[in-house]
């Protein structure tokens, strides 16, 4: 899944990337609220905002988002956690609210948790015929056998199966699996692809992972 980070804390920013990558979420950062606005127009699962920022603040650049029609989850991140604040920030349109210092794994919780919202049709173990994929503990299984997959191939698995059924151009996978600014053609979408259908599909009797000519790729069982 794709992340927006929003902090103007170099150090914080860096190790949030880093952190967040080892758990195969792709992340761009935006060191100042204005850059941040501008950033968010592309398309994000989560964004992940701080309040004490240059430029715009944290709350106009969430009220503008919210005023745009933008209904990305929104996960404000600060040192402020008076009930004022607090309540400032969910008012202009935040879903969720963290203060600093946090534990990263409460931060991992607060993502899973915005992703599991019912408006975003998402489900807490994703399944798709015999495959399930667990979100909250990366595992993978099909027909109760596990499956080891590298951060990048659950990566693209697991955006695969967030929209199992539907055509996914390489564009739109590299879009919200590679960070934007990783060099990456549609040749490495394919790559990935033969890497997954190795392990998903080879196995197996039936095949999951199948190739719409021309378009794309899509997740489904096919009776």
């Amino acid at each position: 899944m794709r992340v927006l980070l929003i902090e103007d804390d170099v150090t914080i920013a860096r190790l949030l990337k880093e952190g967040l990558e080892d758990e195969s979420y792709a992340v761009d950062v935006a060191n100042d609220g204005s850059e941040g606005y501008r950033t968010a127009a592309d398309d994000y699962d989560v964004i992940i905002l701080d309040i004490m920022l240059p430029g715009m603040n944290g709350y106009e650049v969430c009220r503008t988002l919210r005023n745009d029609g933008d209904k990305t989850p929104i996960l404000m991140l600060t040192a402020r956690d008076t009930e004022r604040d607090i309540v400032e920030g969910l008012d202009t349109g935040a879903d969720d609210y963290l203060a600093k210092p946090f534990s990263f794994d409460v931060l991992l919780a607060r993502i899973r948790a915005l992703l599991r919202r019912p408006n975003e049709k998402l489900e807490e173990i994703l399944q798709v015929g015999d495959l399930k994929l667990d979100p909250s503990s990366k595992k993978v299984t099909r027909a109760s056998q596990e499956i080891n997959l590298t951060a990048k191939e659950y990566g693209v698995l697991e955006y695969l199966m967030r929209n199992k059924g539907k055509v996914l151009s390489k564009e739109q996978i590299i879009s919200h699996v590679w960070d934007f600014d990783a060099d990456v053609l549609p040749n490495n979408v394919e790559l990935f692809i033969m890497f997954l259908r190795r392990k998903i599909d080879k196995p197996f009797k039936s095949k999951l992972i199948h190739t719409v000519s021309g378009f794309g790729y899509k997740l489904e069982e096919k009776s």
